[in-house]
């Protein structure tokens, strides 16, 4: 079943927010549907990005993704400027 762009975003959403980790790396979403390619999601989690509903979150070595309210929760009041 194909999934419009609506519903992989939420499936996204929701797995960042449920997620026991709060960063997520973009392979971590393929798997909100299987059938879409890689590049498709992760243009759809930049697009996300770009809504403010995930931020990038950066390790040093590799980018991640997160719920901006997960990290301020994880990293204090402040969050990650």
């Amino acid at each position: 079943m194909v999934m419009s762009v609506e519903e992989i975003e939420a499936a996204m959403i929701e797995k960042a927010t449920k997620s026991p980790k709060p960063q997520l790396y973009v392979k971590d979403f393929y798997k909100c549907d299987p059938d879409s390619k890689p590049r498709v999601i992760k243009n759809i989690a930049n697009g996300l990005v770009k809504k403010g509903e995930l931020m990038f979150w950066s390790s040093g070595s590799t980018t991640m993704y997160a719920r901006p309210d997960r990290i301020k929760n994880e990293e204090g009041a402040e969050g990650i400027n």
